[in-house]
């Protein structure tokens, strides 16, 4: 028999938690980042997330759920780095 949880801890929190520091992260990348290495850096932010996705959820102590959420907080992190880089790559394309 399983056991109720008195108060759950709230997961929605770390998955926003590793979106946001994935536009940081993007935007950081994109104005530091020569073009060149703009795309390898993307990919090591992005493994950033990944490991705060994983010690964010894993600090929440629930498992249920906890594949789903470590997939929302990482497809949610891919979103915003793709978007934040189209952004970067447009504005390179256009002529200042």
């Amino acid at each position: 028999m399983a056991v109720p949880e008195l108060a759950p801890r709230r997961t929605f929190g770390g998955i926003v938690v590793v979106w946001v520091v994935a536009a940081v992260l993007a935007v950081v990348i994109g104005v530091f980042a020569t073009p060149d290495w703009r795309a390898a850096w993307l990919g090591v932010g992005l493994g950033g997330c990944l490991i705060l996705a994983f010690a964010a959820q894993l600090w929440s102590g629930r498992s249920q759920g906890f594949t789903e959420r470590v997939a929302a907080s990482i497809f949610g992190a891919v979103l915003v780095m793709g978007v934040i880089s189209l952004g970067f790559g447009l504005a390179a394309v256009v002529p200042a």
